[in-house]
């Protein structure tokens, strides 16, 4: 018997992923790790009365802080016998926010911050505290690289730039729009790609690296930012047929954590809607894997100076 750790477990993908957690055959500890308040406390309720034992570990992923105590928590956790040896981490919260000028707590962009920065401070923090077999899954996102549905839909692809650039909030007294927006969301996710990579070559032996695509899901609250007609064209493109939704994909993210046909999943690898799918070349660069980690490593400890 393992425990199993899933940020932003009170919305949307993570929201669907949490009960299937908790009614897996495998009857994981759930350590819940979200914004306190009726949101988690409803996921919680609900994920005890589905059997599981599970700790709500109130964090704002905004807030780099936050996410240092809620490691710290989920280390004392462990250290003490009060959940069982760790064996997965699921990194799902996401943000999508409608300005780049928006910085968090600790002056990055926010975007950026709450997809990829929140995720790797959390990850550096509990590392070690992972129990070998265990399983790393990040959420990713095909918005990387244009191709003719998302061209058509005007989806931004990923403009990279250093690290250190991207985690820079934009200036300015005009709105930089939502194709700025898009731009540092697909940015967010190409980085969390180059991250997967770079943090399966020091992780530690036996525990594997994998990113997940649940696929899109429009009308989620990730785009609650967005413009009020915007997000009405988004939720009637979610009632079309085979278009993903958290129920649909949520149960998948679950899988991916713990059961057995996922264990070997390593080096990265993509999992698109359920099966595994090669990236573009363009996803795969060790250069940029190498600046995108030693640009965290300063990122991270500017917060703690």
């Amino acid at each position: 018997m393992t425990s199993v750790l899933i940020t932003g477990p009170t919305r949307g993908l993570g929201r669907a992923a949490t009960p299937a957690l908790a009614g897996h055959p495998a009857r994981p500890d759930l350590l819940l790790v979200g914004r306190g308040g009726p949101g988690l406390t409803a996921v919680a309720g609900d994920a005890r009365a589905r059997g599981a034992r599970v700790h709500t570990i109130p964090a704002d992923l905004s807030r780099l802080a936050d996410v240092r105590e809620a490691a710290a928590t989920v280390r004392n956790l462990l250290e003490t016998g009060a959940v069982r040896p760790l064996s997965a981490l699921i990194g799902n919260a996401g943000a999508m926010s409608a300005d780049t000028r928006r910085a968090s707590a600790d002056g990055h962009e926010l975007t950026f911050a709450v997809n990829y920065l929140a995720h790797a401070q959390l990850i550096e923090g509990l590392l070690t505290s992972l129990t070998a077999p265990a399983r790393i899954v990040l959420l990713g996102s095909n918005t990387y690289r244009a191709n003719f549905w998302r061209r058509l839909l005007n989806v931004p692809e990923a403009q990279w730039r250093d690290p250190v650039e991207l985690a820079r909030p934009a200036t300015g007294d005009a709105h930089p729009g939502m194709t700025a927006s898009g731009v540092a969301y697909s940015n967010a996710k190409l980085a969390i790609l180059y991250y997967a990579h770079e943090l399966q070559r020091r992780a530690p032996a036996g525990v594997g690296v994998s990113v997940f695509e649940p696929g899109w899901m429009p009308g989620t609250a990730l785009g609650r930012d967005a413009p009020a007609g915007l997000r009405a064209v988004m939720r009637a493109i979610a009632r079309i047929p085979g278009v993903a939704t958290p129920a649909s994909s949520g149960p998948i993210l679950a899988s991916m954590a713990l059961d057995p046909k996922w264990a070997s999943l390593r080096d990265g690898a993509f999992v698109v809607r359920g099966k595994v799918t090669e990236v573009h070349a363009m996803a795969q660069d060790r250069a940029r894997e190498r600046r995108l980690w030693d640009a965290t490593a300063e990122l991270l400890s500017q917060v703690r100076n």
